[in-house]
């Protein structure tokens, strides 16, 4: 459901990695004052001389300091708080993986705090200005690169989701896009088909449009620009409005991709409204596995997503991170897509 154009192993160490997280101890070495003065300037409390309390305040802001949340008694001591960041919560992509979250997280004894971040770059900065004082780890969707998201984090540690591989120095848990076009291109070359277009959903070079292309070079295909369209919304509509713009421009496409199964809805609406039997005329494969894919009219063909895995994986990551393990990376933190075969393609 989501992608981005960075191509690096999850977990990939950079020498500008974030630094540790300053604790009270620092600031109270770097002001020449004990940890209670610290605790008193910083949530203004007791008395304290104005000169050192504005000292303390100075050495906070140099070091980037965050009072925990325990210290604010936000929560009982020893639970383990995870901030969740998702970007749009009515599509039923990401609930999924949401309960793959919690479900991990209630099995540690857990408690997740989520974000709807709506797509938003300004909203996953804010998210993370929060969590950071409340969550002892987030995992989440974010666009944002690599250094805009250390400077909101403040050194909690942070899993990324479906940005791997990729040049981040975060743990991330990714998605193996290759391997699931792999097999939806087989599929639809075996059935005959040679004239393949794709509904993208994200802009740039992404990894399932790279993987798309991959395939294409592979089979021996032609393509260029005319077949592929862009969807300006993950969602029927914007499979509708993209999958117009592909067949004004290639109308003698027999199959396409949908980068998710939403899109791939939309590209079938739009086919019967133009007399396109799907999948007589024109084939149509999803990506995702949504139970919405079961429901239409013909069965939508997919490349299924175990998604409760997804977000399983990143609770182990954080539990890694915690334990000052090193988090997994290669196969072990991937999730391959499979493909399920319907009526559609």
């Amino acid at each position: 459901m989501w992608a981005d154009d960075q191509q690096r192993e999850p977990g990939a160490e950079r020498p500008d990695a974030p630094r540790r997280r300053a604790t009270i101890h620092d600031v109270a070495k770097l002001a020449g004052v004990s940890r209670q003065t610290v605790s008193r300037a910083v949530n203004d409390k007791g008395e304290i001389d104005p000169a050192t309390k504005e000292r303390v305040l100075e050495a906070a802001r140099l070091l980037d300091y965050r009072p925990s949340r325990f210290a604010r008694g936000l929560v009982r001591k020893g639970t383990v708080t995870a901030g969740l960041v998702i970007p749009d919560l009515m599509n039923p992509f990401f609930p999924e993986v949401a309960a793959g979250v919690l479900e991990a997280a209630e099995q540690r004894g857990w408690q997740v705090v989520v974000w709807d971040s709506r797509i938003d770059e300004a909203r996953e900065q804010e998210a993370l200005d929060v969590l950071s004082h409340q969550a002892d780890a987030v995992v989440g969707y974010f666009k944002s690169p690599d250094d805009v998201l250390a400077r909101h984090l403040g050194g909690v540690p942070l899993v990324l989701l479906e940005r791997g591989p990729q040049q981040t120095r975060f743990a991330a848990v990714g998605i193996d896009a290759e391997a699931g076009l792999e097999q939806g291109m087989a599929h639809l070359v075996r059935a005959g088909h040679r004239r393949i277009g794709m509904l993208d959903g994200v802009h740039g070079p992404g990894l399932r449009r790279q993987a798309f292309l991959t395939e294409v070079r592979r089979h021996g295909l032609h393509i260029d620009d005319s077949w592929t369209a862009m969807c300006t919304e993950h969602s029927v509509a914007g499979g509708e409005a993209a999958m117009e713009r592909l067949l004004d421009a290639r109308p003698d496409i027999t199959a396409v991709f949908g980068f998710n199964d939403l899109i791939a809805v939309g590209a079938m609406r739009v086919a019967r409204r133009r007399g396109r039997r799907v999948p007589d005329d024109l084939a149509v494969v999803g990506f995702d596995g949504l139970s919405l894919g079961e429901l239409v009219e013909p069965a939508l063909t997919t490349l299924h997503i175990d998604k409760r895995r997804l977000g399983r994986l990143a609770v182990e990551q954080v539990a890694r991170l915690r334990a000052g393990a090193e988090p997994m990376s290669g196969a072990d933190a991937w999730v391959i897509p499979e493909l399920v075969v319907r009526a559609s393609a």
